[in-house]
């Protein structure tokens, strides 16, 4: 309960804010006093002054069930009464055992392995380390990576390495290893791409990292699963190992369980995190191959994958995921994300008619397009503003990406909030 002292309202809640706090990719200076939010139900967030969101980027793209959710909530509560945390070094726990036998049940089959890290840039980190260490142990050492363009795999040192250069990476560049770029295979540059895939994939390149069919951050660029599953081929005949980073598009948001569902050939190691506690806890999870698991087998120690983090596995985490899981898998949420995708594609039509947008584009619940008004598509393009406040105005959180506006609402998103947000959607395109 709050005391007399507490102070509730908004313009004090964000002063304070202001005072100790610095924000993720925000320049401090000249950006508003954030908006503090005091709780969340469902797909609505609510801020100190009573005003209502509906949240159609899942607060960053890890919310999958709603915010609040009550079974999730007792899931983590039952746990924390019973093992909050223990080191996962020489200990183990029922939470993480489970998970790890629930994931690689649907998980492509290929995949052997779990371990456990605390977000997707980290989860990305352990799989270039065991890629490069898999060479290094086999004594056939290998220093090459070939990613896509523009792409996007994190904040950390070998994630920012392998995502595309930009304002983001400039600073750190003399510090970031060499990677090999090919351009994101999108519709009508499909054999131009095949054609370089050629040059760059040789026998002296560890692994190709790659957001299966969408690039998240780098604006939601989408393309094919059958030109990735001929890269996945052309990597494999080198003996590239192939890691699929699906932070983003894992647990459905593709509309099946995994982006790499869609492809024949399947990656060796896969990346995880988002929404794999259903946007409640931090929990990352890398998982490999037995061969891959094999090459660090021996006794000789120094082939010992050396990296752990302090909340490894942490159970009240594995617990989320677990809640998370048995949502994901019901006959509702699954029926839920094909109503969401049945929606999205109805409503581009409707965008179809706006000569002030360009390239719709959907794959599973999320839908994208690019606003037109002279500049050209950036992250630092000036509607962005433009968009994100007309939109909050009215109730609508959407983050655009530069000028690419974008929506990938929870699961549990209803027809009534959808239709809400498309047509405040429309109002900001006729105000143009």
């Amino acid at each position: 309960m709050l005391s007399d002292t507490t102070p509730t309202s908004l313009q004090s809640l964000s002063e304070r804010d202001k005072a100790v706090i610095w924000h993720p990719f925000t320049q401090m200076q000249t950006a508003p006093l954030p908006i503090p939010i005091v709780r969340a139900n469902g797909s609505v967030l609510y801020d100190a002054d009573g005003r209502e969101y509906l949240d159609m980027i899942a607060s960053w793209w890890v919310n999958l069930h709603g915010h609040a959710h009550p079974y999730i909530a007792q899931r983590v509560s039952e746990q924390l009464q019973v093992l909050e945390h223990v080191i996962f070094a020489g200990f183990t726990h029922q939470p993480a055992v489970e998970l790890a036998e629930r994931l690689l049940k649907i998980l492509p089959l290929n995949q052997s392995k779990v371990f456990y890290s605390d977000n997707g840039s980290t989860a990305v980190e352990v799989a270039l380390k065991m890629a490069f260490q898999y060479w290094h142990n086999l004594g056939l050492p290998r220093f090459k990576v070939v990613a896509l363009e523009g792409a996007y795999h994190g904040d950390t040192f070998g994630a920012m390495a392998v995502g595309g250069r930009s304002a983001f990476t400039a600073p750190f560049v003399p510090f970031l290893f060499d990677v090999a770029y090919l351009p994101a295979p999108i519709a009508g540059q499909e054999e131009a791409v095949i054609e370089q895939a050629k040059e760059l994939f040789t026998d002296e390149i560890a692994a190709f990292i790659v957001e299966p069919l969408v690039q998240g951050s780098g604006g939601m660029v989408m393309y094919e699963p059958g030109v990735l599953n001929d890269l996945f081929q052309m990597a494999r005949q080198q003996g590239a190992l192939i890691i699929a980073d699906e932070v983003m598009t894992g647990f459905g948001r593709t509309g099946k369980l995994f982006a790499t569902d869609q492809l024949p050939e399947k990656p060796d190691l896969m990346c995880l995190s988002k929404g794999l506690t259903g946007g409640t806890m931090a929990l990352g999870v890398t998982t490999c191959t037995q061969a891959i698991y094999d090459a660090f087998l021996s006794s000789d120690k120094t082939k010992t994958l050396f990296h752990g983090h302090s909340f490894t596995a942490n159970p009240v985490a594995c617990a989320s995921a677990l809640a998370s899981m048995d949502l994901l898998l019901s006959d509702e949420t699954q029926a839920s994300i094909q109503r969401i995708t049945k929606s999205h594609t109805a409503f581009s039509q409707r965008l179809s008619v706006y000569s002030t947008i360009a390239n719709i584009r959907q794959c599973g619940t999320l839908l994208a397009f690019d606003l037109t008004l002279g500049e050209q598509t950036s992250y630092f393009n000036s509607v962005r503003d433009r968009a994100y406040n007309f939109l909050l105005d009215r109730g609508v959180l959407m983050r655009p990406l530069g000028n690419v506006l974008y929506l990938m609402p929870p699961y549990c998103t209803t027809d009534e909030q959808l239709q809400y947000t498309y047509t405040k959607i429309e109002e900001l395109l006729n105000s143009f």
